[in-house]
């Protein structure tokens, strides 16, 4: 229900539903009040029929001929059925019609009066029934009731009412569905521009365009344009931030250097290597925390999809030359498909923690794997794994290591940062940090990282 499109069609096709519904139901009930008063329009006339092929005898007694006009009254279960009864209510005449039927009777008017009655057979078929009550004025001027009932099955009108049904929905059914191919059809056409925009938008990101272009509708040009006004403010920013924060960073690294020359004149050559190394790491970390105002003003704006495999295989190469003494073995995996798109000085500060943690630890193996994971939102991201073969972590422990300036052995180097700061990075791209235990025995740290270019959760 997050589309446009199916909001549409699902809206449409319920209006529909109950538009065709409430017009099936008028036209179904206009066809049978059609049809019932077809039905009593032809009784009325069997009944004047009846009247008027009826005879007196010699006997002063109304009687009926042999053969009438009608010739459904000669055909037993023909549906159409007539009687004739006398003051008595006994039936002086029945057609043949209904021989070995017992046909309802309803009450009888005043004379001339002429009733119609729904009932029904013995047997549960529906009937409507007409009955006119008579006088009838013999030679010598005697008068005697009569009355004539016509009844006819009502099996023939259901049918047709219930064809007549089912014709409604089949039509109205493929009515709607073309009205619906129809209509998500013209959706299409008109929602092309904010398909466009939304490739546009993409493109932007990835960096493959630096702005919107100006071929919308008048309702969005509006939007293009700020959106335009809005990217072109943000770069402008950022540039000027990155620009003074740059100037910054280089002042800092001339310190370093000679920080590092000194020790290039002083240490022995192991521990210089091992010096500098740690020089060259605190000139990465200067420069990145110089960086984040500006990747914060700038993030989502053509970021590219980082090299995960290269940025981890230098920390590795880096952090086996720190770790020499413990000969750690670091391997890394990389899933097809596992791709990032994020700031890179993060992507460094957290997998370096995590690296820098579990070499820390282990005993010698560590175990490094990314994965393609998608966030709820639908932004595509890693799985980043670290596993080490080290004595591992307490799974009442796990939670309080994330929590800033908190260690489990005060002894060894380091102030209980590193694993918050995962923790804040991690949080910062939609993601969390999960800690257990390694199938080596050790500690596993599980961190998802999510596209910034999103949105952030």
């Amino acid at each position: 229900m997050s589309s446009l499109s199916t909001r549409l069609l699902l809206s449409v096709g319920v209006l529909l539903l109950v538009f065709f519904g409430m017009t099936i139901v008028v036209l179904e009930v206009a066809f049978r009040q059609a049809g019932e008063q077809a039905q009593q329009d032809i009784l009325d006339s069997q009944i004047m029929a009846l009247l008027a092929a009826a005879e007196p005898n010699d006997n002063h007694e109304l009687v009926m001929p042999p053969d009438l006009p009608e010739p459904r009254y000669g055909t037993p279960g023909s549906g159409l059925y007539a009687e004739l009864r006398n003051e008595d209510k006994q039936a002086v005449w029945q057609s043949r019609s209904a021989i070995g039927m017992r046909l309802p009777r309803p009450a009888a008017g005043s004379p001339g009066e002429q009733r119609l009655a729904r009932l029904t057979l013995e047997d549960g078929t529906p009937v409507m029934t007409a009955t006119l009550a008579v006088t009838w004025e013999f030679a010598e001027g005697e008068l005697r009731p009569y009355t004539f009932h016509v009844t006819e099955s009502l099996d023939s009108l259901n049918a047709q009412i219930a064809a007549y049904r089912r014709q409604l929905f089949g039509w109205f059914f493929a009515v709607a569905l073309v009205m619906l191919l129809a209509i998500a059809v013209v959706m299409r056409s008109v929602l092309r521009p904010l398909r466009q925009i939304e490739g546009e938008i993409g493109d932007i990101e990835s960096g493959g365009r630096a702005a919107l272009s100006g071929n919308y509708p008048t309702e969005l040009k509006g939007v293009a344009r700020n959106m335009n006004l809005l990217i072109g403010s943000e770069r402008g920013r950022s540039e000027r931030y990155r620009q003074t924060l740059d100037n910054l960073a280089h002042s800092l690294k001339t310190p370093l250097a000679a920080m590092r020359a000194v020790l290039d004149e002083t240490a022995p050559g192991e521990t210089r290597e091992r010096q500098a190394a740690q020089i060259e790491r605190m000139n990465d970390i200067v420069r990145y925390q110089l960086r984040k105002p500006a990747r914060l003003l700038s993030e989502g704006i053509g970021l590219p999809t980082l090299a995960v495999r290269t940025e981890l295989q230098r920390l590795a190469d880096g952090l086996s030359k720190v770790y020499r003494d413990k000969a750690v073995s670091i391997h890394i995996e990389v899933s097809e498909g596992a791709e990032f798109r994020g700031d890179r000085g993060d992507f460094l500060e957290l997998a370096g923690n995590l690296l820098d943690n579990a070499c820390k630890w282990c005993e010698r193996e560590i175990q490094v794997t990314v994965s393609a994971a998608s966030h709820a939102d639908g932004r595509q991201g890693i799985r980043l794994t670290v596993s080490d073969d080290g004595r591992g972590i307490p799974e009442e422990l796990a939670q309080q290591l994330l929590e800033r300036g908190m260690r489990l052995d005060e002894s060894a180097p380091g102030h209980g940062i590193g694993l918050a700061v995962v923790r804040d990075i991690a949080a910062n791209y939609g993601g969390t940090v999960r800690i257990a235990r390694s199938s080596a025995g050790g500690a596993e740290f599980s961190v998802d990282l999510f596209a910034t270019t999103t949105g952030k959760s």
